[in-house]
């Protein structure tokens, strides 16, 4: 069965940090670019970050652009999302989803098929 995980949410006070892993089964990562996504309460699915076959590679949308690091471990068969300096605002379930690599140059795909999902919540 083909899917990804993610996993590392949880509760962090503003400020904090977070790191979020993607894991591949029952495929490997190599040849596919990984895309981070959240989702809070009421609101539409937001794309936040993606990642291609290099780690040079990567796009960010402005609200989380120097707080947040995508990496790639591919032995792991894993993506990482390293969140810092979160705030109340980033409060949402987050998740990962992948798609073929067509292009090495990007990582901007129209993505489906996500995860299940991890809660993260910022508060005090």
């Amino acid at each position: 069965q083909v899917q990804l995980v993610e996993s590392g949410g949880g509760l962090v006070q503003p400020g904090g940090s977070l790191r979020l892993s993607c894991t591949a089964s029952g495929f490997t990562l190599d040849d596919y670019a990984i895309g981070w996504f959240r989702q809070a309460p009421g609101k539409e699915r937001e794309g936040l970050s993606c990642i291609g076959r290099s780690a040079e590679v990567t796009y960010y949308v402005d609200s989380v652009k120097g707080r947040f690091t995508i990496s790639r471990d591919n032995a792991k068969n894993t993506v990482y999302l390293q969140m810092n300096s979160l705030r109340a605002e980033d409060t949402a379930v987050y998740s990962c989803a992948g798609h073929p690599i067509w292009d090495d140059r990007t990582c901007q795909y129209e993505y489906d098929n996500w995860g299940q999902g991890t809660q993260v919540t910022v508060s005090s």
